[in-house]
């Protein structure tokens, strides 16, 4: 076997050896029959490195967890030097100097606090939907164990996550051993129905909640939904001021709100969390009861999530008798290492350059240019909306050509790009770190692999032919 090269552990035939030996994530494994995994070797900055020596960028972060690009120098430095100091320790009866910290500074960040740690987005959705139920039981109203979610909404894969979860393709298996939640209209304006404005669906939509819950506040706990941007929904975006009728309707049934940052979290929306652009009658941004928290909580480089509450939820665990603690544990909860590189996101937030410029603001001035590069993409006579929020971009695409996100992400992959569309609905997510060239080559090469992609599956034959050629495309890609 040929080694690929110094430092990189891998052989030639690594391909075939992870088809054989892994699971891929939300994949069809037969596809990797015909379309074999690509061998990344190094990454810097948004750029992958095959194992051929191709450059790819990285323009939906991995997945939407890389904020800062990769290897990052603070977040690199950060774990080296935890490691020398404490690697992990059980969070149960122990602490350390990392999770304390880290608690603390969500805490200021939020207006929450009591962090509980997990290490994926998925566990943090389980987590409060958990603690929201067992604090109402604890206050005496158990009868108060349901959930509402959106349509459209996508919280994770793990049982709990999927009942609130609005995405057949994912919940229609496991249906049998679900327990679905309620789902009510989603606020994105593209569900509206014919003749019907955005400002008149978004009525629509918070009637809707009201009605609901003037029906079923009694027996419901919580509300969980994404703030302003419904990732796996194809970036439906909403207007904030459904979140402030949010609150004001759980406030006025006692209804938790459980804020799902996990994707939106961390300034790809424009603010450091995407429910503070949601302002009250105070004029003041409104407060969920719950905020789960991952993908780039730690800048996208070791696993790790975090669940921030209420006083007043807290204050339902706080007692003498072991049932009436939050009963729930993951063996890495609060791993220092992952504390220490979201500790080290935070400070890159904190940081200046030598403009006196901050994430957020660089953000938007990064935000103006690639919006400009793109204007062709989005005059583009096969797009039929387009939207952008922060750092995130989406265009919905003339086609209803079943197979396109696969073919968009294979030909996007041979162009150098790392895109992944949902269903057809393109869309960009890239890195914080790109710079103008990056955002030039990302903003041409969409353009340009949209207008081959658009003429092939144009040409697409009908019949057995079409079949086959569904066969062995990958429907998940």
């Amino acid at each position: 076997m040929t080694n690929l090269g110094p430092g990189t552990g891998l052989d030639a035939d690594w391909a075939e050896r992870s088809r054989q030996a892994v699971w891929h994530p939300c994949t069809q494994m037969k596809v990797h029959e015909h379309v074999p995994p690509r061998p990344i070797v190094s990454a810097q900055g948004p750029w992958l490195v095959d194992d051929q020596g191709h450059r790819i960028l990285d323009a939906v972060s991995s997945w939407w967890v890389n904020l800062f690009g990769h290897n990052f120098a603070p977040l690199r430095e950060a774990i080296c030097d935890q490691f020398t100091k404490v690697d992990h320790i059980m969070l149960a009866g122990l602490t350390h100097a990392p999770v304390v910290e880290l608690s603390e500074r969500l805490g200021r960040l939020t207006g929450l606090g009591h962090a509980f740690y997990a290490s994926d987005g998925a566990s943090a959705t389980e987590i409060a939907l958990k603690m929201s139920a067992h604090s109402w039981r604890n206050r005496g109203r158990a009868g108060k164990h349901r959930f509402i979610g959106l349509e459209g909404g996508y919280h994770g894969e793990t049982a709990g996550a999927l009942s609130v979860t609005d995405i057949p393709l994912f919940r229609e298996s496991y249906a049998p051993l679900l327990r679905l939640s309620a789902t009510l209209p989603s606020p994105d304006a593209r569900r509206a129905a014919p003749g019907v404005s955005p400002a008149q669906h978004l009525q629509h939509c918070i009637d809707a909640l009201a009605a609901h819950l003037a029906e079923h506040a009694h027996e419901t706990a919580a509300l969980i939904l994404e703030p302003l941007v419904q990732g796996a929904a194809g970036m439906a975006m909403h207007d904030p001021a459904y979140l402030a009728a949010v609150r004001r309707l759980c406030d006025q049934h006692e209804v938790h709100w459980i804020a799902d940052e996990i994707a939106v979290g961390f300034g790809r929306t424009g603010t450091l969390f995407a429910h503070q652009q949601a302002r009250g009658a105070d004029g003041l941004p409104v407060k969920p009861d719950f905020i789960c928290l991952s993908k780039g909580l730690t800048g996208g480089v070791l696993p790790l999530s975090a669940v921030l509450t209420t006083d007043a939820v807290y204050a339902a665990f706080y007692d003498d008798r072991t049932a009436h603690g939050f009963l729930h544990s993951h063996s890495y909860t609060g791993n220092p290492l992952a504390c220490r590189a979201a500790l080290a996101v935070l400070d890159a937030f904190d940081a200046r350059d030598a403009e006196g410029l901050g994430v957020l603001e660089r953000n938007r001035i990064a935000a103006e240019r690639f919006t400009a590069l793109t204007e062709p993409l989005s005059r583009h006579p096969r797009v039929k909306a387009h939207r952008h929020l922060g750092m995130i971009w989406a265009w919905d695409i003339d086609t209803h050509e079943p197979t396109f996100a696969a073919r968009y992400h294979r030909a996007a992959l041979a162009a150098g790009l790392l895109l992944r569309p949902i269903g057809a609905t393109l869309y960009a997510m890239p890195p914080y770190v790109l710079t103008p060239d990056d955002q030039r080559v990302l903003a041409e090469g969409m353009l340009r692999v949209l207008d081959a992609v658009l003429a092939e599956v144009d040409a697409l034959p009908q019949g057995g032919d079409r079949a086959a050629a569904l066969a062995a495309s990958n429907p998940m890609a």
